[in-house]
């Protein structure tokens, strides 16, 4: 019961690593009410990325590669339990 709601946490997690990816499109968005909540919750996990070179041609990879992380963390709980 308890690794289904981790599976479930880390997917919403996903979606709030999502949000933030697309706050990035619009201006102001990320310095109002909402913004800030999502970036206090998406900064601390991203940090763990951000000495890697993931920046390439301008783009910067690091949320893809944090949601890729989480999916294997995803897989190895379905695996384990």
């Amino acid at each position: 019961m308890i690794i289904y709601w981790l599976y479930k946490l880390i997917t919403v997690y996903e979606w709030i690593l999502i949000a933030y990816a697309l706050m990035s499109w619009v201006p102001g968005l990320q310095s109002s009410k909402v913004g800030e909540i999502i970036g206090r919750l998406a900064r601390p996990f991203l940090s763990i990325f951000d000495r890697l070179p993931l920046q390439f041609a301008g783009l910067d990879f690091t949320i893809v590669i944090a949601i890729i992380a989480l999916n294997c963390i995803q897989r190895l709980l379905v695996i384990l339990f």
